[in-house]
């Protein structure tokens, strides 16, 4: 997959106000982990999480999806009517039906010519999402468009907690598939693409693949167990080694390319799930560390926002620059595993 048209022009994103510590959620165990003999630090410890972010009650993803997507658009001087594809890309959303794009192009007054949808793949979202856009644009279907998402945590997370404080059958083993549910931290983000001028100095979309390894698909389940009820099962350490595999394949295919192998590639900007997971990715791709920019330690795990805001970040903080080459890489539940080649030529 090869991309020569695609800018990746504005990136905007909006944290939560709510720091959420590990060491809080821990508290609000302390009778679990008394009775199962579990030490406190424990959840850091395995994840690498020191807090993460919350929304206030009530925030609904289609609202942090708007307060991102109108900081890129002030950011890119845009007016509403410019834009002329929305979609939304996270694992929350407002509801079932409508698609949670409709509530954000109405917050957003987006034109009634703008083409608007949801598009959903577990963590993966947004960046399939890049790809979709990015295609629309090289066959001329579009000049531009947003792409949006808000992950909204707290549910889940509180879910969570009130079904191990309740459970007393549980074990130290049969609490591990629960620890993964308390490193998902909140948090939006935003991308306007558009059509390449040429003379932009702005990182361009250039490069990506992809694998499935769809057998693996009850590893990582989220559902609604009752009203207002979420959970999610995670088999952690059968997750963590299928979805590296999937990632080493994808790795393969993607540094085939001429220009894009290890040594080629500045900085690259994870799904961030946990800090054993970034260890075992990057051990087993064969790539240096130090090029991994990390975000994990503050906002956890954010889904689909994720890898883009670990890029909009690396920009911000002048990690990634004119001159250099990046490369967003994200490993969803399912097991899907999408790599994309970002380059900034120095004008």
């Amino acid at each position: 997959m090869h991309y020569s048209n695609v800018c990746l022009h504005t990136f905007g994103y909006v944290l939560p106000p709510r720091r959420v510590t590990s060491e809080e959620l821990e508290h609000r165990l302390a009778k679990v982990y008394e009775r199962l003999k579990l030490p406190l630090g424990r959840l850091e410890m395995m994840s690498g999480i020191r807090e993460r972010r919350f929304w206030n009650p009530g925030t609904r993803p289609s609202e942090g999806a708007i307060l991102a997507g109108r900081q890129v658009m002030e950011r890119a001087g845009l007016v509403p009517q410019q834009i002329e594809c929305l979609i939304f890309t996270s694992v929350s959303r407002d509801m079932m039906e409508p698609a949670t794009a409709s509530f954000v192009h109405a917050g957003l007054q987006l034109s009634e010519n703008c083409l608007l949808f949801d598009l959903s793949n577990a963590c993966l979202g947004f960046l399939d999402a890049m790809v979709v856009l990015a295609n629309m644009i090289e066959l001329g279907q579009v000049k531009n468009g947003l792409l949006v998402a808000g992950e909204t945590a707290e549910e889940l997370v509180e879910s969570t907690l009130e079904s191990l404080l309740t459970d007393m059958s549980l074990t130290r083993k049969s609490i591990k598939s629960a620890f993964a549910s308390l490193t998902i931290g909140s948090g939006a983000v935003s991308l306007y693409m558009c059509q390449a001028e040429g003379n932009e100095d702005r990182p361009r979309l250039a490069h990506g693949a992809w694998r499935a390894n769809t057998t693996h698909s009850g590893l990582c389940q989220g559902s609604q167990s009752g009203k207002d009820i979420t959970l999610m099962n995670t088999h952690s350490e059968e997750l963590l080694q299928r979805g590296v595999e999937t990632a080493h394949l994808t790795w393969q295919s993607f540094s085939d390319k001429p220009g894009w192998q290890a040594a080629d590639i500045d900085q690259f900007f994870c799904h961030q799930v946990g800090s054993a997971h970034a260890r075992l990715l990057f051990d087993t791709l064969g790539l240096e560390a130090a090029k991994n920019f990390e975000t994990l330690a503050t906002l956890g795990n954010v889904g689909s926002v994720s890898a883009p805001v670990t890029l909009a970040m690396a920009i911000e903080h002048k990690a990634f620059q004119p001159g250099q080459k990046g490369a967003l890489l994200g490993i969803g539940s399912g097991i899907n595993c999408l790599m994309l080649g970002v380059t900034w030529e120095k004008h």
